[in-house]
């Protein structure tokens, strides 16, 4: 998995680039989770399920590329504080080495997504390797917990229609950020801690990575502190609820 293994500057600057991309190279709208509340609110009848983010202040935490040696740290800190988070797994040395963490995750009923199996840009493979990347790494959490992913991140937030195409048919919907704390950049938790609180709004999606050594300590400190200001945690679902994102749409 090269991409993680490079220098920690090469990573940034690569890294540093993901929005950009995100908001590239692929024509199908960015739909908000609101929007996909309003919209279902006028089929649903009022059933949003546990939390109705019409009313209350909802966010959602997510980490992507797990998961790894600090994962068990991360599930410990998020049992305590009962806080529910999306992880977006990434299959090769991941998945296939810390399988304990993927079962035990959705046990304690986090929400498993998509991150690929090897974290390539898919916008630089072609058709047939996005399916594998995508397929391949549901198929392994599946495998595990019976769960089958119905979300997926690009890796580096880069997209375009095949991307689009490739998920719409294998039932992913793509999910990018509101939030990045840039965790890649640094392993200062407190800097990590500020710019998520700085950047932090209702229906806001967080993004952050449980690979990196500073960020699993910025965790309780970015709960409380939104807790505080009236925050209620969700999965990326929850926040959607009652509408469900649609197979191959980008949201964030």
């Amino acid at each position: 998995m090269p991409q993680f293994r490079k220098p920690l500057t090469a990573v940034a600057v690569a890294a540093t680039l993901a929005l950009t991309f995100a908001l590239t190279g692929c024509s199908a709208e960015r739909i908000s989770p609101e929007s996909v509340r309003d919209k279902a609110d006028e089929k649903a009848g009022g059933a949003f399920g546990s939390v109705d983010c019409r009313d209350a202040k909802c966010i959602a935490l997510t980490f992507d590329a797990g998961p790894g040696p600090y994962t068990a740290e991360l599930l410990d800190i998020l049992a305590a504080e009962e806080v529910p988070a999306t992880l977006f797994l990434l299959g090769k040395k991941h998945i296939d080495t810390y399988p304990e963490l993927v079962v035990r995750a959705a046990d304690e009923g986090h929400e498993l997504a998509n991150h690929t199996w090897t974290h390539p840009r898919l916008t630089e493979v072609d058709r047939d390797e996005v399916r594998d990347q995508l397929q391949r790494t549901n198929e392994a959490i599946e495998e595990l917990t019976g769960q089958t992913p119905t979300l997926m991140r690009p890796p580096q937030g880069r997209t375009d229609d095949t991307v689009a195409e490739v998920c719409e048919e294998l039932g992913l919907a793509q999910i990018l950020w509101s939030v990045t704390a840039k965790d890649y950049q640094t392993t200062d938790s407190d800097l990590i801690t500020e710019r998520v609180l700085d950047q932090a709004d209702r229906d806001g999606i967080i993004l952050l990575h449980d690979i990196y050594e500073g960020t699993v300590p910025a965790v309780p400190g970015i709960i409380d502190a939104l807790k505080a200001d009236g925050y209620t945690f969700v999965t990326v679902s929850q926040l959607m609820a009652p509408g469900v994102p649609e197979p191959g749409k980008v949201y964030r």
